[in-house]
Order: C-alpha cells, then structure tokens, then sequence
C-alpha cells in the first residue's frame, strides 16, 4: 500500500499522504505514510475515531475534506495535531468499497493549496482503486 500511496502523492505534486482503512472495531487504522510525516503525527494518527480528524470526518460524513491551509483554519475540521505536519493544503477523500466507506485516503502540501473538483474526484477514483474487490 505505501507503494500505491507514493505514487499518488506523485502524481497530485504533493508532499505528504496517509491511508487509513476502517476495521472491525469501527476505528480507521493507519495503513501507509509518506516519510514526510514526523513520527510524533503519526502517533496521534494510527487509529482515528470516526468523526475525529479530517479523516475521521471524512469517513463519517462520507465526503472530501478539505482546507487551504491547515495552519490558519478554523473551520473546526482541523485538530491542533494537524498543524505539527508543517503542512499547509490538505485533502482527504473516503474510500468506497461500493457504496460503504472503507477508509481515507489523505494528501497535503506544504504550502496553501485549493484542490479543484476534477483532483477531489480524481483522488476518490484512486482510493476506490485501493480497496478494489
């Protein structure tokens, strides 16, 4: 998986990325990270509620989360452990195996970055790839 998720991140000119996939417990297990992300992040990510994080709000709303620029947000979907990646522009997509939510699939930059609806799109079309049945 950390192969396919490097080759994502490639291809988007990113500079980091995670994939997390929903277990049995309910709870999104840390699956595959960039090299980029500071190991005391990835503490804090290798298992997400639901509901918590930009993953965990992804995985529950079942839809793109994204944010310009996480160091400034105050949407609310940003948790102040985000900020220590150093990154600045994020997206992160559920997902689908079907219909159902199987995971995340997250990219940032390290400066702001809007990502358009043809990269959100594009980006949900990998994660499905990342699950296939």
């Amino acid at each position: 998986m950390n192969d396919a998720l490097e080759a994502i991140v490639a291809e988007f000119r990113a500079d980091s990325g995670t994939i997390h996939l929903l277990e049995e417990d309910g709870v999104l297990h840390l699956k595959a990270a960039t090299a980029s992300i500071p190991e005391v992040v990835l503490e804090r990510v290798r298992l997400v509620p639901i509901g918590k994080g930009m993953a965990g709000l992804a995985a529950q709303r079942a839809e793109p989360i994204t944010v310009c620029n996480l160091q400034t947000d105050t949407s609310g979907d940003v948790q102040a452990g985000a900020r220590a990646t150093g990154m600045e522009g994020a997206l992160v997509v559920p997902i689908f195996r079907g219909d159902a939510v199987a995971g995340t699939l997250g990219i940032a930059n390290r400066a702001a970055r809007t990502f358009t609806p043809e990269e959100t799109a594009r980006l949900i079309e990998l994660g499905r790839g990342l699950v296939a049945e």
